[in-house]
């Protein structure tokens, strides 16, 4: 049923003004003129009555108690003699029924006689005398008003024909004499009723006919504006600045009120390509079938493209088959995800460009995905600085580092020697056998550390490929922790995404730092690790053991090679460790206070490692 009221109700707002015309304005109009209609005629009849009625009590008031006499006279009458009664009655009652009928044309009145079963008189004579004497029909409802002696009007076929018939009775005492009538001819009421029917059709009509006009040109000045607004904001999808005409009342305040947003909005947009355009960052914005919408001139010179060659274009075209870009943009359509300053590297036919690459989700008011936008961060030059400076430290690394080794190596150097220009003025045999050990053990301390130096130091071809953190970490702690009692508590993160890097290289570094937690800790002690996944694709990998902990002023150095606060270490664990770390372009931090215990946290990005040569796992 409502479906059916709503298909009833017009779609257009000109529909509707004249739909809410016809239903507030012509019904009620109409109905108006049918109860106008009606009211009037009720109101003639009524009227009618009351003027037939009152002449029958004028004709009433005229008879005196002879002419009551004579109307009641029942005395047996001859035809002759009944003849002459009904001639005398009528020459005393015709002259003043005909001077009453004078002064209400079309009015018909009249006396009847009970005793005479006759009518007396029916004035104007001229037209009706020739009905005295006549008697009235056996239903005729004059009877029934002699019968029951109260006053009755009637409307229907009588004497007269069809006629508005007011009768009163004629009481002489407490007898009923005759009774008397005054009607008008039906055709002459129903002309009367027919002309309140004209005059409330004429009314409703033109009333109807007026308000359809104004409502007509209402409505289509009415449906020209909204048009007229409906067109400009269809133009203004494309074109901001299009104008909407603004015409006078309401919908002109409508129309300047967009007109008005249209320049707000312009405004903003016209500042926000100013910025688009002045920032050195390159931003590209996709919408949902990945189709360029929008790209900057900073975007533009990193890709070495045009805006006529980008945009509406699919950004296949444009990124080529960089792995980071697709992997980014369909990340942000499909899954919603966001990444922050993933690296990467754009290859031009002259150059390439080391970036920075953000993606994030455009959504609509109604937060559907809408397109992604993404932002393109030159680290050239940064990357390019930052190569000086890691050659700097690298050189000055290097000097402390051969500082390192001649310390290392001095020292069995130093015994050997001794031992050497001792044994060189000995011929005892028991001497040499004695202080040979001595002189075997400084060389073995010699060779371990020129090992450990080339493992530190000697580059191979990197393994990248993905890898699976929580595998690796179970692997080396059943080669460290195998038949260890130390106590080691597991929270692997299930849901931890594989990411790319060096498997071997990786385990060598974990195997490091579990290997000084477990120096750290002693026989009893505990080992906490954990893994998660951060936010900006980062996988976090967390170490805490609750040893001897690390002093304040050790936390500094304890990366640099050849310092160690074990007595017999080497100092290369935790730089190897950082080596290793750094090269998978993630991050390696330390939180340890003397007598708390210490937590290493490593943290990986899952996507797109430098090509550096890894160290050797």
């Amino acid at each position: 049923m409502a479906s059916f009221a709503h298909r009833l109700v017009p779609d257009t707002i000109r529909g509707k003004i004249l739909a809410i015309f016809g239903v507030a304005v012509i019904l009620p109009m109409v109905a108006a003129g049918i109860l106008m209609e009606r009211e009037g005629k009720s109101a003639l009849l009524h009227e009618k009555e009351q003027k037939l009625f009152g002449i029958t009590r004028i004709l009433d008031l005229y008879l005196d108690a002879d002419l009551k006499d004579l109307l009641a006279d029942r005395q047996a009458l001859s035809i002759a003699a009944r003849q002459e009664h009904l001639t005398q009655l009528n020459n005393r009652l015709s002259s003043f029924t005909d001077m009453v009928a004078a002064a209400n044309p079309g009015i018909g009145i009249g006396y009847y006689s009970k005793a005479l079963d006759a009518i007396v008189t029916y004035g104007p004579s001229r037209q009706y005398g020739r009905a005295i004497g006549m008697p009235i029909a056996a239903d005729h409802p004059g009877r029934i008003v002699m019968r029951t002696g109260h006053e009755r009007i009637e409307t229907g076929p009588q004497v007269r024909g069809s006629i508005m018939n007011a009768m009163r009775p004629i009481k002489q005492g407490e007898e009923i004499v005759g009774y008397i009538w005054a009607n008008e001819l039906s055709t002459d009421v129903e002309r009367q009723t027919f002309a309140i029917d004209r005059a409330a059709i004429w009314v409703c009509g033109t009333g109807i006919l007026l308000g359809t006009v104004l409502a007509f040109g209402l409505s289509r000045g009415l449906d020209r504006d909204i048009k007229s607004i409906t067109r400009g904001l269809a133009q203004m999808r494309t074109d901001l600045s299009v104008k909407i005409p603004e015409p006078r009342g309401e919908i002109g305040a409508i129309a300047i009120e967009i007109n008005g947003m249209a320049r707000a909005v312009l405004d903003a947009r016209s500042v926000t390509e100013r910025i688009l355009h002045s920032i050195a960052d390159g931003v590209v914005a996709v919408d949902s079938s990945s189709r360029i919408t929008s790209i900057n001139p900073a975007a533009q010179k990193m890709l070495d493209v045009t805006a006529q060659e980008a945009i509406g274009h699919p950004s296949d075209l444009v990124f080529g088959e960089n792995y980071i870009f697709s992997r980014l943009l369909l990340d942000a359509l499909d899954a919603g995800e966001e990444h922050t300053d993933i690296p990467g590297e754009i290859v031009l036919q002259e150059r390439s460009l080391h970036v920075a690459v953000s993606s994030n989700v455009l959504r609509d008011s109604s937060v559907k995905t809408m397109g992604a936008v993404v932002v393109i961060k030159d680290l050239t030059e940064q990357s390019r600085l930052r190569t000086q400076v890691m050659r700097a430290d690298r050189l000055a690394g290097l000097g402390e580092l051969m500082a390192g080794v001649a310390h290392e190596i001095r020292n069995p150097l130093t015994s050997i020697r001794g031992f050497m220009q001792f044994l060189e003025s000995c011929d005892d045999i028991e001497e040499w056998q004695k202080y040979s050990p001595l002189i075997i053990r400084q060389v073995d301390s010699l060779n371990s550390i020129i090992a450990e130096l080339l493992e530190f130091g000697k580059p191979r071809p990197p393994a990248i490929q993905f890898v699976q953190i929580n595998d690796l970490l179970r692997e080396v702690l059943l080669l460290a922790c195998g038949k260890s009692s130390v106590h080691v508590v597991l929270d692997l993160s299930p849901d931890l995404p594989p990411i790319e890097g060096d498997g071997e290289s990786l385990k060598q570094a974990f195997l490091n730092i579990i290997i000084n937690a477990l120096q750290a800790i002693g026989r009893n002690g505990r080992i906490e690790i954990s893994t998660s996944m951060q936010t900006n694709s980062v996988a976090l990998i967390r170490f805490r053991d609750d040893g001897e902990g690390i002093a304040a002023e050790d936390l500094e150095k304890i990366f640099d090679p050849f310092y160690s606060t074990k007595p017999n270490g080497t100092g290369l664990g935790l730089a190897m460790v950082h080596r290793i770390v750094d090269a998978h372009y993630g991050t390696v931090t330390i939180f340890s206070k003397r007598g708390k215990g210490a937590e290493v946290n490593l943290r990986l990005p899952q996507l797109h490692h430098r090509t550096d040569e890894l160290p050797v796992s």
